[in-house]
């Protein structure tokens, strides 16, 4: 090959390395989930999205610290609508028109923020909810479309409905055998025409993880992105992951149904590292890196070879967020919830993952459980049970980060959740004397001992031996299911209760 060629064809593989990592970083976004008892500071997550190049950012609600922090930083924001405002919404357009003047027209006019999407919903057609929010999704939909184009928003911002995966299926097993569920099949066609109607995308979350949480028989390496030991053979079509076969089999149901060139966003896909057996880093680092490095290749999917945008779920832990679906869900961060690293990622064009900057913290100190402390005390599974009802314990599960602390390491972990969610605040490790504050970090074995984010709000907090079942909004089950949990693991074995 000549001098001449060999630099052509250098410039061009330059050029396409080029054009992959741009690619990449345009389709890449995050879900920035803001359920925490300690939020990261809205300007300290911006830095932090900008400091890693992501340029898309997705709400969950239309949160003004974050919308207003997001003003100017070149950052596309997808701003959502809880599930709970959808019957307002769809009850007229005047309650749409105040919403989108409230939450979208100020933070565009006031703060210069780039809103280019509104999420109407949450999943609201998923089959646990029964139906429930089924009248009202579309004309919630509809309103708010109509109110953005009376803001004259309405070729800038574009409104759709974030929707798990469960809303299509295959009666063949296979992709190729796609469709809409019976029930809601002449809702989503109406939905989808719509949406294509006014210039904007169906956006639908798919969960490889949840594929293998709900199925012990499920093939490991099938829910990651090299997997080939369990291909399905699909006509002509291998596929190898699970994502791209549930991704075709959406496809195959647009197809079906009158859609091919509809537009679709995947609105949240992840892997979270605790709170389950496969809920762990080396789990999370394998899929997300594979999606990435899927990205950065501009590779789709068999029946759609460019991919779609995508938002990564998620940014940051969040240790408030319902565990309904399993102690997983507080724990989908790619980032722990105070914007350090929780494993190594290479994000493109030879970035790697940045860690928060600026974040303070309360004094290095916890509380654990005295050595002096008899096994045998008659109050501590009880102030165990209280500890857990207010802080976040799901670290403590079977195969979780913390699930191999002996006896004492758990009651120790308990306490220290609630003494870091209560501020560090004076009363907030006493336990019935059964507790102590040390200044030498007790985490071991993967297992950290956090303390938390110094957000300037230290309220007043009671002791957890004299608090009422009825003071936190928190999910109080938590603590009795963990006390259960921890009595028939034996972790309270000898304890009276």
């Amino acid at each position: 090959m000549g001098g001449g060629r060999r630099r052509v064809l250098l410039l061009f593989l330059l050029l396409w390395a080029a054009w992959g990592g741009i690619f990449a970083a345009e389709a890449l976004g995050v879900n920035w989930g803001t359920r925490a008892s300690h939020p990261l500071p809205a300007d300290i997550v911006v830095r932090l999205l900008k400091d890693n190049g992501i340029k898309k950012v997705k709400l969950f609600e239309a949160d003004p610290m974050a919308l207003s922090a997001l003003g100017d930083s070149g950052i596309e924001v997808m701003v959502g609508i809880p599930n709970d405002l959808l019957a307002p919404l769809a009850g007229g357009v005047r309650a749409a028109e105040d919403w989108v003047q409230q939450n979208v027209s100020a933070y565009v006019s006031k703060y210069g923020t780039d809103i280019r999407y509104v999420a109407v919903g949450n999943e609201p057609f998923l089959t646990t909810y029964n139906g429930m929010f089924t009248q009202t999704t579309f004309p919630a939909l509809q309103n708010i479309q109509a109110a953005l184009i009376k803001a004259g928003l309405g070729k800038q911002v574009k409104a759709t409905v974030p929707l798990n995966a469960d809303v299509y299926e295959t009666a063949t097993g296979l992709p190729s055998g796609g469709d809409f569920r019976p029930e809601i099949r002449t809702l989503m066609v109406s939905i989808i025409k719509f949406l294509i109607n006014n210039g904007a995308p169906l956006t639908i979350n798919i969960y490889p993880f949840l594929s293998l949480y709900a199925d012990p028989n499920f093939p490991l390496d099938y829910a990651f992105f090299a997997g080939a030991a369990n291909p399905i053979v699909d006509g002509s079509i291998t596929y190898t992951n699970v994502f791209d076969a549930n991704y075709d089999t959406l496809v195959s149901a647009l197809e079906k149904n009158g859609f091919p060139n509809a537009e679709v966003i995947i609105g949240e896909v992840g892997w979270p590292t605790d709170g389950d057996k496969n809920a762990n880093l080396q789990y999370a680092r394998r899929f997300n890196q594979g999606l990435l490095d899927k990205l950065s290749r501009g590779q789709g999917s068999p029946k759609r070879s460019r991919p779609p945008e995508t938002y990564l779920f998620g940014l940051i832990d969040e240790d408030a967020k319902s565990v309904a679906p399993g102690n997983f869900e507080r724990h989908w961060g790619i980032f722990n919830y105070d914007g350090t690293i929780k494993y190594p990622l290479n994000l493109g064009s030879g970035r790697s993952l940045v860690a928060g900057k600026g974040v303070r913290y309360l004094d290095r100190q916890w509380c654990v459980l005295s050595p002096d402390a008899s096994d045998a005390d008659s109050n501590l599974a009880q102030n165990v049970g209280e500890a857990c009802t207010y802080a976040d314990c799901t670290s403590l599960g079977l195969g979780s980060s913390c699930g191999g602390l002996d006896a004492r390491g758990n009651v120790s972990y308990a306490f220290n959740m609630y003494y870091q969610t209560a501020n560090q605040q004076k009363g907030a490790c006493q336990f019935s004397n059964l507790s102590v504050i040390t200044r030498t970090d007790p985490s071991r074995d993967g297992c950290r001992f956090e303390i938390m984010i110094d957000t300037g709000r230290h309220e007043k907090v009671r002791s957890p031996a004299s608090s009422s079942g009825a003071a936190t909004v928190r999910d109080s089950r938590i603590g009795i299911i963990f006390l259960v949990v921890l009595l028939g693991l034996g972790i309270l074995r000898g304890m009276r209760i």
